[in-house]
């Protein structure tokens, strides 16, 4: 009986034409989904358009299927009541999955190694074609970031770098601070979007191709500039251009004293403002009258501290030019005490210089001075954008303060709404607060208004990687190596991204290239290491001088023998490591004393390997304790995890499974982790050798085993 109620189910399943109407359907939607991918690649159209056509052809196969059982057999006829039921029902539950699983896609909780039922909100802490024409053009598929993708606004200006006429080459810094206080006026416009310095650094005064480069920045003009100084005097020659015809729209000469050139900037800026028709508030129309300084000497000691700074920020600058910078700037103020722009701008400097390691000042006081020379700017002008950004900044990078960040930076975005530097400032803070979604959504509208930022490009990069989204992450870094192929971070966000993505050894190794010291240090030695290649990381290490000029001093003075002392006792040679861990073992506890709460987390577990190397257990396992605490107590989304996990390691160099196997498991099923471990490196990461057979171990490997990669290093016996 069964067997002849399937016949006539099947019977009236060919009546209908069921069959050939799911066999058509799919092709329809194969043919349709291959089409429309084509199509996305070329026009650069978001991921999520093909993720909600592919939930709308499956919900419309279940439709297809109940209009083709009513009429497949009886011909057309009207649609009954229940047949509308039912599609309604389909239609309902169809898009309330398109409603919940196409943000998911994009989530903070993509991050593909996080346990089911980790919180909500997480509780944790910045190949290529270098073709200049490739760089600003399209980039990897389903990436929006090339500015001319979108429409471009009327009223958008960039400022190209202003021409030195002047016959004293070394009056660079005062023809670049003329450039940038114009660009600073004009960003206090709110009616105009202004492409950050950083994109326009790399043009020349002059270009040819107007209009391309008003494609790749994405705005409708340009203002080209030259400056001729001579004695005492002053030329100034601007001209305002139109992107697309390369019609003037505007032009004018300003010839000054030296003591009577303060405020041609608001000049000129309210000129421009009048040339592209943008309406200027009451408000903004005093700050561009606002002089910052009548002082002369004080005028070019800031343009010249100005330079510094600047240069320390673009391309592959030294961020210990600011370690110069900065006392140009005391200086600025000590001739003229009233001075606000330049106590903001010297706060930023100082801070900057704080969270790249205080270029061996004490960084406590460092940040502490950097936050009194912002209030004191507040206290002069309390409207002063640049007073909140610094406020922001040492919020951020001096003392960890996220929500204090985010609070300054909402403070600079009310007076310019698209200020660039407090949109990627405010996504530095939320990736560490753990709101990922938000951090993208802030640098990609910075990005906007700064598109040829190789560093905003390696930041949204290392922020996919953090969400566990490695090809996206791969797609940026690869953006950004374009931009700027000397980009440090860049590269090393490129190698992580195929290492923690696929445990593919050997395609990272291959992308590692580079004479940087800060790379082989930190991204190549480690590579082989993975290998289990201990000899040739030695030898690697050993072919680095220590005593050379490096902006990542801290890589090559501790990072480089620590790493040494590690491989030697992996080789069978502890005596020897020994002496290295009693080398940086003093180095370590002055930079604890230095720091103090600034990743002081990092240094008591650099701290807890040089004891545990140096046989002293009871030691090493209390700097574990003090790291771990840190940690614990710790609400950056970034820098928690990660700490969990290295602590994790070390305790596992212990000995302790008991000790190092819980703290492992949280650390992967913290979401942010991504950005430094994923699960292949459980296969991969010779740290957890000692503890490979205990059971715990082996229960973790179990639970994550589809992450396992397709190579795995010969055990170190092999070697």
């Amino acid at each position: 009986m069964a067997g002849v109620g399937v016949n006539e189910f099947w019977q009236r399943l060919k009546q209908r034409k069921l069959v050939q109407w799911a066999i058509a359907w799919v092709a329809f939607a194969f043919a349709l989904l291959q089409g429309i991918d084509i199509i996305a690649q070329r026009f650069n159209w978001p991921g999520a358009v093909e993720r909600y056509l592919i939930l709308a052809l499956a919900i419309g196969f279940f439709v297809m299927l109940v209009l083709a059982w009513y009429h497949g057999e009886r011909g057309a006829q009207r649609i009954g009541g229940a047949e509308l039921l039912i599609i309604a029902l389909l239609l309902a539950i169809g898009g309330t999955l398109i409603w919940r699983l196409g943000p998911a896609a994009n989530g903070p909780h993509a991050a593909p190694f996080v346990q089911a039922g980790s919180p909500d909100e997480a509780k944790r802490n910045p190949g290529t074609n270098t073709a200049p024409d490739s760089a600003a053009g399209a980039p990897a598929s389903g990436l929006r970031v090339n500015a001319a993708a979108q429409p471009i606004p009327a009223k958008s200006i960039a400022v190209l770098p202003f021409e030195n006429l002047s016959n004293d080459k070394d009056n660079e810094y005062f023809v670049a601070g003329m450039q940038d206080l114009i660009l600073t006026k004009l960003a206090d416009i709110g009616d105009l979007k202004v492409i950050a310095r950083t994109s326009t650094a790399k043009y020349a005064s002059h270009p040819d191709d107007l209009k391309t480069i008003g494609k790749q920045l994405g705005v409708a003009s340009i203002l080209e500039g030259s400056v001729q100084k001579q004695g005492k005097q002053v030329l100034i020659n601007v001209q305002l251009i139109d992107a697309d015809t390369q019609s003037h729209l505007w032009a004018q000469d300003y010839t000054r004293a030296l003591d009577n050139v303060f405020g041609v900037e608001g000049e000129v800026a309210e000129k421009i403002a009048n040339a592209l028709n943008a309406k200027l508030s009451s408000a903004e129309t005093a700050r561009l009258a606002a002089v910052p300084t009548r002082n002369e000497a004080a005028y070019d000691l800031f343009l010249r501290a100005e330079y510094q700074t600047n240069q320390a920020e673009l391309g592959a600058g030294n961020p210990l030019m600011l370690a110069t910078a900065i006392p140009l700037y005391r200086q600025a103020i000590e001739k003229d005490p009233d001075f606000a722009l330049a106590y903001a701008r010297l706060s930023y400097a100082e801070s900057y210089l704080t969270y790249e390691g205080a270029g061996g000042q004490d960084a406590v006081q460092l940040d502490t001075r950097a936050r009194a020379d912002a209030e004191q700017a507040l206290k002069l002008v309390p409207d002063l954008a640049a007073a909140q950004l610094a406020l922001g900044y040492n919020a951020y990078w001096g003392h960890r303060d996220f929500d204090g960040a985010i609070e300054a930076f909402a403070a600079v975005l009310a007076l310019r709404p698209n200020d660039p530097g407090a949109l990627e400032g405010q996504g530095l803070a939320q990736r560490r607060l753990g709101r990922f979604d938000a951090a993208i959504a802030s640098f990609q509208q910075a990005f906007t208004q700064n598109p040829r930022s190789s560093v905003l490009a390696a930041n949204i990069a290392s922020t996919y990687m953090a969400m566990g989204r490695y090809a996206d992450a791969e797609r940026w870094s690869q953006r950004a190596l374009t931009l700027e192929p000397r980009n440090i971070a860049a590269k090393e966000n490129y190698v992580q991204s195929i290492l923690l993505g696929s445990g593919d050894i050997a395609r990272a190794l291959a992308a590692a290239t580079g004479d940087s010291n800060r790379l082989k240090v930190g991204t190549r030695a480690p590579l082989l290491i993975y290998q289990r290649r201990y000899r040739e990381a030695l030898d690697l290490l050993d072919s680095i001088p220590v005593n050379v000029p490096d902006p990542f001093l801290a890589y090559v003075v501790i990072g480089k023998p620590q790493t040494e002392a590690r491989l030697l006792r992996w080789l069978g040679q502890p005596e020897r490591a020994k002496s290295l861990y009693e080398q940086v073992l003093p180095q370590l506890r002055t930079q604890v004393k230095m720091q103090q709460g600034i990743d002081v987390g990092a240094v008591w577990n650099r701290i807890a390997e040089a004891e545990l190397g140096l046989s002293h257990a009871a030691e090493g396992l209390d700097a574990l304790a003090k790291s771990q605490a840190i940690a614990s107590r710790s609400n950056d989304h970034l820098s928690a995890p990660r700490l969990m996990q290295v602590n994790a390691a070390q305790y596992a160099q212990a000995g302790r499974p008991d000790l190092a196997v819980p703290l492992l498991a949280k650390a992967l099923a913290t979401p942010g982790i991504g950005g430094d471990y994923s699960p292949v490196m459980l296969w991969l990461d010779p740290h957890w050798d000692p503890i490979r057979p205990d059971a715990r171990f082996q229960a973790l490997l179990q639970q994550y085993a589809q992450y396992k990669p397709a190579v795995i290093p010969a055990p170190p016996s092999a070697h």
